[in-house]
């Protein structure tokens, strides 16, 4: 999940990298993406939805590694599924937005949609077994 979390650091701080200006043009192949980063959807509660993203897989990322250095400790993987879960419930609600609000789709925020997906089914898994969520 560290991999997966590190993953979605990087895909969010490039979209919030473009939306701050730094970026000009999204790689993205079609105008979905620049459509999507320019909707009036792309804040959140005052804050600019990648930055959110940042924050979310900086947070995964940290307690992906706090899992691996204490293994014993049960609060961290539980932890690294709620916020998951919390994770997919608000990419879902994007992703719903995108296709049928916006009517346009950024090939990177359906990537990160993806991801929090892959990073919950992780950490389900490892709630199921017992296994460490980051192996």
């Amino acid at each position: 999940m560290a991999l997966l979390s590190l993953a979605g650091v990087f895909v969010a701080l490039y979209l919030y990298l473009h939306k701050l200006g730094y970026i000009g043009h999204l790689a993205c192949g079609s105008g979905g993406c620049e459509t999507v980063q320019l909707s009036g959807y792309s804040r959140f509660l005052g804050f600019e939805v990648p930055l959110i993203g940042l924050a979310g897989y900086a947070t995964l990322l940290t307690l992906s590694v706090v899992s691996l250095e204490r293994p014993a400790d049960t609060r961290w993987p539980r932890l690294l599924f709620w916020l998951a879960g919390v994770g997919v419930v608000f990419s879902a609600y994007l992703t719903y937005l995108e296709l049928f609000v916006i009517r346009a789709t950024c090939r990177w925020c359906l990537g990160s949609a993806v991801i929090i997906l892959l990073i919950f089914l992780a950490a389900w898994r490892a709630r199921r077994t017992g296994a460490s969520p980051t192996a």
